[in-house]
């Protein structure tokens, strides 16, 4: 029996079906935008246990369809590598990192290895888009879905002390890896990431990554950060997205990108 997470299900089967996508799924702005005033930016979103960059590709087209300003933007979906998954009885799937507890609670175990790789390679997808598109890292948001989630964390604030900070972070049913309580969050959280903004939504009957995660992860980065850029929501679903989620998710990262902005991009 497989245990997957992927785009708003989760679903077991006795059958696993695996695409190569070893390559991250980047999408440029649109170019009808009218928008020659507005400061390029991108997001980046990892998919969950099991998915692959598809799964949640529809966010360019999502996205701008509630916040027209998000048709600016340069989308990146970077692949999980292939890894074996111990809840899984060692089969191998996408996926960011090993999971060794289930469900997904306080205290579950941390795959270090693992987490340090994906953190890595959405490092390198970051200077990418900067070499590429020309986009700062302060013009780019990090995001993502239940294990996409704790990698967008990870990036978003661990150490980072050598990095700008990124413009924010979103985290889908996520949970904050590698700060159990006798860990010293301020060594987690360097000052220079202290006020990176946060969107944290979570399903209330999440029974995978259980909805004390989000209580959990929030109060422990509440520690060390600026507790006022710390934004949360939570919707009476399982481990899935939501419609509401959609539109708080969209609504935070315009705001936190377009809106301190000098120029008429409200018109958009």
């Amino acid at each position: 029996v497989y245990i997957m997470f992927s785009y708003g299900v989760f679903w077991i089967s006795c059958f696993l079906i695996l695409f190569d996508c070893s390559e991250a799924m980047v999408v440029t702005a649109a170019a009808a935008s009218s928008s020659k005033n507005v400061q390029k930016a991108a997001l980046v979103f990892l998919h969950g246990l099991g998915d692959t960059p598809a799964g949640w590709s529809d966010l360019k087209h999502q996205l701008p369809k509630l916040y027209p300003r998000l048709s600016n933007l340069v989308y990146s979906f970077p692949a999980a590598p292939t890894v074996s998954i111990t809840i899984n009885g060692g089969a191998e799937m996408p996926g960011w990192f090993d999971l060794y507890d289930w469900p997904i609670a306080v205290g579950s175990k941390d795959d270090e290895e693992g987490l340090f790789r994906s953190m890595q390679q959405i490092e390198e997808e970051i200077q990418k888009i900067e070499t590429k598109e020309g986009i700062p890292r302060e013009r780019i948001v990090i995001g993502g879905f239940s294990q996409g989630g704790a990698v967008a964390l990870l990036t978003a604030y661990y150490n980072n002390s050598n990095k700008k900070p990124l413009a924010g972070c979103v985290a889908l049913s996520a949970w904050l890896t590698l700060c159990g309580d006798k860990n010293d969050m301020s060594s987690f959280v360097k000052e220079n990431v202290k006020n990176t903004p946060l969107f944290w939504g979570h399903g209330t009957f999440d029974d995978k990554v259980l909805f004390e995660q989000q209580m959990f992860g929030v109060h422990k980065l509440a520690e060390v950060t600026d507790n006022n850029n710390i934004e949360t929501a939570d919707y009476p679903i399982g481990h899935s997205s939501h419609p509401k989620e959609m539109e708080d998710f969209a609504k935070f990262i315009d705001k936190i990108l377009f809106d301190n902005e000098n120029n008429d991009a409200s018109e958009l």
